[in-house]
């Protein structure tokens, strides 16, 4: 499933890190793309939708 989110306090490049590794913790095969600049995170995962807001919530993020 291809997901795009929308992280407003995601602000460097170490963000979208954390943002990526909180993402690869629930789901190993995902692809992700963090931009800090667009404030967007693309994951294509296994995953739901669900699953992968609540891992960026608990990394200390947002999703709008």
């Amino acid at each position: 499933m291809a997901l795009q989110l929308t992280v407003p306090n995601m602000a460097c490049s170490a963000c979208g890190e954390k943002i990526t590794k909180a993402i690869e913790a629930i789901d190993p095969g995902a692809t992700v793309q963090t931009d800090p600049k667009t404030k967007l995170v693309n994951v294509e995962t296994q995953a739901t939708a669900a699953a992968i807001e609540q891992a960026i919530t608990e990394a200390g993020y947002t999703v709008a």
